[in-house]
């Protein structure tokens, strides 16, 4: 199965959001944000015109500013292309093969590519946590939370939130900060992450007002 074809939709507006059930707040001392697999081949099911697209990646954008200013390191994850079936295991069954073997599908979007200071791991499967090194880096950095943005929110993003619970790490889904395949998705990853393993929040109130 390729990606399907997204309709544009509308981001969630805050008013539209799902109550939360913990107060967790971010902490820039203990937080990283991370951009989940904004890459060109991910991105290319959209129309990169319509919304979502420009507003994820102008928050996107704004977020990673932010980290900058305030001290939060930023993590990229991001898929290698051309993968062999044994390295996709049973994504294959699902997804089919992949990114191509093209340097241009598999570059994060030009508009949040990761700065000289910004980490980028290589990622196999829907969790940024699996067959990489991120839970290793949180705890040698000392940092026990994870802002997460990028695509698609339903799938890698919701269950790298749910891994990061399985952890004891605090994730915060930024809400107008991801996409999805349709809206309908987009609610649902939301609606599940504030009732199993994170706080879903937006780009203007995650690092709080003094960011």
């Amino acid at each position: 199965m390729a990606l399907p074809a997204i309709a544009p939709y509308p981001m969630p507006s805050a008013d539209e959001l799902p109550a939360n059930r913990v107060d967790w707040k971010v902490d820039p001392s203990r937080a990283v944000l991370l951009v989940h697999d904004l890459q060109n081949y991910f991105l290319s099911a959209y129309d990169g015109k319509a919304a979502p697209i420009p507003q994820l990646l102008s928050n996107v954008r704004t977020l990673k500013e932010t980290a900058s200013r305030i001290g939060v390191p930023v993590v990229h994850t991001a898929q290698p292309g051309g993968q062999t079936p044994e390295e996709r295991g049973l994504q294959q069954d699902f997804w089919g093969p992949g990114l191509p073997d093209d340097a241009e599908a598999a570059a994060i979007a030009p508009e949040i590519g990761p700065a000289p200071a910004e980490t980028v791991l290589t990622k196999w499967k829907y969790s940024g946590f699996v067959r990489t090194d991120l839970l290793e880096r949180l705890r040698e950095e000392g940092r026990d939370q994870l802002v997460i943005t990028g695509v698609y929110a339903h799938i890698g993003v919701l269950m790298t939130a749910c891994d990061a619970w399985m952890q004891d790490i605090q994730a915060f889904v930024v809400a107008d900060a991801v996409a999805d395949f349709s809206p309908e998705d987009h609610a649902m990853a939301l609606r599940w992450a504030v009732g199993r393993c994170a706080v879903v929040t937006t780009t203007q109130g995650v690092f709080g007002e003094g960011a």
